[in-house]
């Protein structure tokens, strides 16, 4: 019950004089016949008091200390509340999948290629270019036959693996400096081995199948020529080739060439052969310093008797070992350095897969590897331990054994007569295969796809009478050299020859053992990448010839202190 007392509206009402029609004249009107007046709250038939509870007060006046019985009825894990989550985590995987999840799967399951050491794999070359032509730049050219992906050791029988391969099927390539991710053609003179030719990258390109490296006379002042060198290194296994020849089997004069050499040299740049080619090495004694003696003396006796005969019977011209074992710690050197603080020896080992020369039997090649120190006389163990010919009628250890610029093991062996430019121009298979090291180790070189001779390790061994130790068959990352030269150092030059002229290369195929892959020229136990950045303008100005050219100190070799440093 409202304390207010019960009125009617339509009782309630005020008089107002209006005076607006006459003076005197009194008018009478009704507020609610001029205003719109809602009806009274007492009129509602509702208690208006607000201390007067009503069934909705809760609605408008929650009270948590009464409500929350109520409200722990309830739990979020509603039907709805579960799909909501589901679909937030459905949303939140396939961000994380696509962002997080897919990067890293490619990262751990595609084929990466590196820079192996050589700055070029992968699509960049040693100039740090990345070619602008399209092609096949896998480490495994994709025009390899795949009966070719394996091959059974000449030596041991075993399946090997295929770890590089260049068909050459692409025609027109170009080998100028940055063109290609493995290969790179030269532009110098290749003073080093008196040749008369230039080496000029415009004078090597592929066609028909085959890489072709042609000479051709010019102008004294702009010759022609080419050394063809990669960028790919490897260590241990077989290196084959296809070639054909160039010229003829019966006109001398050309030195056509396919050859490897330890990556911490570079062909035709004299300062970084400078103390490296062709040591193998890695024994601190006489053998590291220069000419083979001791600082001061004529000792031993062999460096200076029995050596050359063209320069006094001396043994060695060579400068000494640059990166030898002997080097003091603390100086330049590509290491690894041994646990007992002495470096391992370093070098730039050459062994060849052939060199071609022309002599009255007909055409003939010289399957053959370099060494230093040297033996004396140029005498290495050559019995039939170590020394395996395994056809006399057409291989023969090589007469020729060395001077004082570097000590060689060769065999001549009669090569395809057909497998010449002017002949029938087929393709001969060449190559080698080698265990590195010391003991096992061997060379087995390979002419017109079969065995031609073996050198084994211990025919290297150590030789009393200069002093020194055995040499291992080369133990560094090697990369591969393709050139054609002409030079009176390497025969006799027959004015009949013809020009141009042309060496062809159908393929070059590198397998390992499976157990042995060992591909790169920065291996963790050779490294040679830092070194090479050190000394960059060693390994990138021919006209540098010496290291002292270089303006760089050589290294300090204990034995040339009284053995301390």
């Amino acid at each position: 019950m409202s304390g207010f007392p019960q009125t009617s509206t339509s009782a309630t009402s005020l008089l107002l004089a209006d005076n607006s029609s006459s003076p005197g004249a009194v008018v009478q009107h009704s507020i609610a016949s001029k205003y719109s007046l809602t009806p009274s709250p007492k009129a509602w038939g509702l208690p208006i008091d607000i201390h007067t509870r009503e069934p909705d007060d809760a609605l408008h006046n929650p009270d948590p200390l009464r409500d929350r019985r109520v409200d722990k009825g309830g739990h979020i894990f509603t039907a709805r509340g579960l799909g909501n989550l589901g679909c937030l985590f459905i949303i939140a995987a396939g961000f994380l999948t696509l962002f997080a999840g897919y990067p890293i799967f490619s990262h751990f399951t595609q084929h990466k290629q590196t820079t192996q050491g050589a700055f070029n794999l992968g699509g960049t070359n040693a100039s740090g270019q990345v070619p602008l032509m399209s092609g096949n730049f896998a480490l495994i050219d994709e025009d390899t036959p795949k009966d070719a992906y394996t091959k059974a050791s000449y030596e041991t029988g075993e399946e090997w693996e295929l770890v590089f391969s260049d068909e050459f099927n692409t025609d027109g390539r170009s080998f100028y400096a940055g063109d290609d991710p493995f290969w790179e053609a030269v532009d110098f003179h290749y003073w080093g081995t008196n040749d008369l030719e230039w080496y000029d990258p415009g004078q090597i390109t592929t066609g028909g199948g085959s890489l072709l490296i042609k000479l051709e006379q010019a102008n004294p002042d702009n010759n022609h020529n080419l050394a063809y060198k990669n960028k790919f290194c490897f260590t241990g296994g077989l290196i084959e080739t296809a070639v054909t020849l160039p010229g003829s089997n019966t006109v001398g004069g050309l030195w056509p060439a396919v050859w490897a050499m330890g990556n911490l040299g570079r062909a035709g740049y004299g300062g970084s052969l400078d103390g490296m080619w062709p040591y193998t090495y890695d024994s601190c004694d006489v053998g590291t310093l220069p000419n083979q003696t001791f600082p001061g003396t004529s000792t031993p006796v062999a460096a200076i008797q029995n050596g050359d005969p063209q320069y006094d019977n001396v043994l060695s011209f060579l400068p000494g070992q640059r990166l030898s074992a002997c080097t003091c710690p603390g100086e330049s050197h590509p290491g690894p350095m041994r646990k007992n603080g002495t470096y391992v020896g370093r070098s730039a080992p050459e062994i060849d897969i052939l060199e071609a020369i022309v002599d009255p039997d007909g055409g003939k090649v010289s399957l053959s590897a370099q060494w230093g120190p040297y033996n004396a006389g140029y005498n290495w163990k050559n019995n039939t331990d170590n020394l395996i010919i395994y056809d006399t009628t057409s291989t023969v250890l090589n007469q020729y054994k060395g001077g004082v610029y570097q000590q060689t093991t060769s065999g001549l062996a009669l090569a395809n007569q057909n497998c010449y430019e002017l002949n029938t121009k087929c393709f001969a298979i060449y190559g080698f295969e080698y265990k590195p090291g010391f003991d096992d180790a061997y060379i087995t070189w390979i002419n017109d796809g079969k065995k031609s001779w073996t050198l084994r390790a211990p025919g290297m061994a150590g030789d009393t009478l200069t002093q020194i130790n055995a040499r291992p068959v080369s133990q560094e990352p090697m990369y591969i050299i393709a050139n054609l030269g002409i030079s009176n150092n390497f025969g006799v030059l027959d004015p009949a020859l013809t020009f141009p002229t042309t060496m062809r290369i159908d393929y070059i195929r590198v397998y390992q053992p499976k157990d042995a892959l060992n591909v790169g020229c920065d291996p963790e136990d050779f490294p040679t990448a830092d070194y090479i950045q050190t000394y960059e303008d060693v390994y990138t100005n021919p006209n540098i010839t010496t290291w002292k050219e270089a303006k760089q100190p050589w290294p300090k070799n204990s034995l040339q202190n009284g053995g301390t440093c």
